[in-house]
């Protein structure tokens, strides 16, 4: 995975520390859209939406303007059935090179153009879904093709160097057995590879949350190859901490703690503030201080282990240690330096 260029870096350690002490959010997502192409058997959105509602483009700025985080997650839904989706990204990112920005998207509709403009408009990772690494991927996604989209047009990608592609396997009581399966195609696509947790409370399906003995010492197994696989190589992006909080929360059946609200939270596409995707108490954009008190002080959920979360459920000096090692360089950005991919 590509390091973060020295300046970038400082800017984002810097805002990122003044807002955990003002008690404002590091990481926002934008859902841009609740309208998806695929109908995920893990996810509560799937098929067309109303998009009436849907915050424009230039809006965005204002939510920038307040809320001011230090990484931003563009997500859906499908943004990428947003036509104005590069304008969007645009709006978000400022001429300094805040925030980082991440595109988490199946990539159904990518293509190898879409994506260059992308990466000029601003976007710093792009986030692909993948549960099995095969046609099975299709058939949990709902969506006839999809792989074989992403086997084409993904490699295709990887190719100009950028190191900004990193699949996002969700672990589900259906994938297990593929947890390292998946490392493996991400190798040979020539990409990253970052993992979250499945949870039920998004649809209330528990048969896809692994929780008996024989699912967790698949895990176990699974999630010990994983750290094999690292041998030095940052190409799997989940930190060792993270790989291990996963595993806690399938055995023990959660993750108390939660600061959805504060550390995090999520912009909804017709512009309200939720502490999660799978909280749905809904604040005005000027009124994230009242959801900390109301909801994120009195929070006791402990149903969820997701990406977002998992990266900022930790002290501040392990967050910062963990990602200046993983993602920030301290290196000089001239030619020929060395603060290149990792």
């Amino acid at each position: 995975m590509r390091k973060v260029p020295l300046s970038e870096s400082l800017r984002i350690i810097a805002r990122g520390s003044a807002n955990w002490v003002a008690e404002r959010p590091i990481v926002v997502s934008f859902e841009v859209t609740d309208a998806c192409t695929c109908y995920c058997r893990h996810c509560d959105h799937g098929g067309p939406k109303d998009t009436s509602t849907n915050l424009k483009p230039a809006d965005y700025r204002r939510y920038m303007d307040v809320l001011n985080p230090c990484v931003v997650q563009v997500s859906g839904g499908e943004p990428l059935m947003r036509n104005d989706l590069t304008e969007i990204v645009r709006n978000i990112k400022s001429d300094n090179g805040l925030p980082y920005i991440l595109l988490v998207s199946s990539w159904s509709l990518m293509t190898e153009e879409r994506y260059l403009e992308l990466r000029r408009a601003g976007v710093d990772q792009f986030s692909v879904s993948l549960d099995f690494p095969d046609n099975r991927h299709d058939e949990f996604r709902g969506y006839p093709g999809l792989y074989q989209q992403l086997d084409d047009v993904i490699p295709r990608c990887a190719r100009h160097g950028f190191d900004d592609i990193v699949l996002n396997t969700c672990i589900t009581a259906a994938n297990l057995e593929e947890i390292n399966g998946a490392a493996d195609q991400a190798k040979k696509w020539g990409v990253n590879i970052c993992y979250s947790a499945y949870s039920a409370r998004r649809t209330g399906n528990r048969e896809l949350l692994p929780s008996s003995p024989e699912q967790l010492r698949i895990l176990d197994y699974q999630l010990n190859g994983i750290e094999k696989r690292r041998n030095g190589s940052n190409f799997i992006v989940s930190a060792p901490t993270t790989i291990e909080a996963t595993r806690r929360y399938f055995e023990t059946g959660g993750a108390p703690g939660c600061k959805a609200g504060l550390r995090f939270l999520v912009v909804t596409a017709d512009g309200y503030l939720q502490p999660c995707s799978m909280q749905f108490k809904r604040y005005p954009l000027d009124q994230q201080a009242r959801m900390v008190e109301e909801f994120t002080h009195h929070n006791t959920c402990d149903e969820c282990y997701v990406a977002i979360r998992s990266n900022l459920d930790k002290s501040f000096p392990k967050l910062l240690k963990e990602n200046v090692a993983r993602y920030f360089s301290f290196a000089s950005n001239s030619p020929g330096a060395s603060g290149g991919g990792c």
